[in-house]
């Protein structure tokens, strides 16, 4: 009587497995807020059809996990397999459409999700709306700002010079019913001029996409995936690590930055963080304290004792989170390793 191997059986599993029981176990193998961040981009049926393949899955074997994510890595990387992108979207619509409807609905597309313009600026980063109306007359702001949700617009006004804002806020308590037409002008105006070119501006390359995912797995996780991706395919291996920030590329920050992001890190992390940190990054953390704070904090380091690598690569993305949301604000200045981004004094 003949045996299939072990290895033949595992692969033919595999290649059995559903899109929706892929997803699922996609789903299973990540933390529980990434989990909820993606399920909360999906509809009813989507979360249903999900929810009832993961509740029927069984036990998975680590080989086929391994297996998926690689393919994942794979797919997402390489130009060799099939990639859905805006680009490809926009050509496959182009041989259907005329350009005119294509533009619609690509702005439509590559801009924040919402279903009106109005929805859609409820979306958008309260930094950047705040740049682009800060431009325009207090009337109009005032407008805008009465017709996205409330708490979008109180992060909107905080960002605001102080006179500005309180102009912004009288013209809002005065202000009377608005023609149709005024309103469809100022809409128009929005998805003409800024919504389109927000759209232009939020293409991301796959790898970009990937550098970010990259930066969220766990060290031992990061190079089993990198070590497989570089036998692969060399090139995407070497851009994805190029676009990686990672805690130890917090030493590229000036010491002004350093001071601001020792503002804003969650202080419970940072003695945990420390423990994996080296000795370069945890100078510059010494440096940017008062030496009662250095010594309190190489005080906790050791009370802590030794320390699980999973807490020290959660603590360390904590806290380089923080860096790279700062620096998408504009506090702080993250300098490239070519040198074009760092500071002369």
């Amino acid at each position: 009587m003949s045996t299939v191997p072990a290895t033949t059986e595992k692969k033919e599993d595999y290649r059995k497995l559903t899109g929706a029981q892929k997803a699922a176990i996609l789903m299973m193998s990540i933390d529980e807020e990434n989990a909820s961040k993606i399920l909360s981009t999906m509809n009813d049926e989507e979360i249903k059809e999900i929810s009832n393949t993961m509740a029927s899955l069984g036990t998975v074997s680590s080989e086929t996990v391994e297996r998926l994510f690689l393919d994942f890595v794979e797919s997402m990387s390489s130009s060799g397999v099939v990639v859905g992108t805006f680009d490809s979207t926009e050509r496959l619509l182009m041989k259907a459409l005329g350009k005119d409807r294509v533009d619609g609905i690509m702005e439509d597309i590559r801009g924040p999700a919402g279903r009106t313009t109005w929805d859609k600026l409820g979306n958008v980063n309260e930094e950047v709306l705040a740049t682009y109306l800060k431009n325009e007359y207090p009337q109009t702001i005032a407008l805008v700002l009465s017709k996205i949700k409330s708490d979008h617009a109180a992060r909107v006004l905080t960002v605001f010079p102080e006179e500005l804002a309180m102009e912004v806020i009288m013209r809002m308590l005065g202000m009377e019913a608005v023609k149709k037409e005024v309103l469809d002008g100022v809409e128009k105006t929005l998805r003409v001029e800024f919504m389109s070119n927000l759209a232009k501006t939020q293409r991301r390359d796959t790898h970009e996409v990937m550098a970010d995912i990259f930066n969220n797995f766990d060290r031992n996780t990061e190079a089993k995936f990198m070590g497989h991706l570089e036998q692969k395919s060399t090139d995407s291996a070497e851009r994805i690590r190029a676009l990686m920030f990672t805690f130890e590329d917090l030493k590229k920050i000036d010491p002004a930055g350093f001071q601001a992001l020792m503002r804003n890190i969650p202080k419970e992390k940072l003695a945990v963080a420390m423990k994996g940190a080296s000795e370069t990054v945890k100078e510059m953390f010494f440096k940017s304290m008062s030496e009662r704070a250095a010594k309190l904090l190489r005080e906790d380091m050791e009370v802590l004792g030794p320390v699980r690598l999973k807490d020290v690569d959660e603590a360390q993305m904590a806290i380089v989170a923080v860096a790279k949301d700062l620096a998408a604000k504009g506090e702080i200045v993250i300098a490239g390793d070519t040198g074009e981004d760092q500071l002369v004094y």
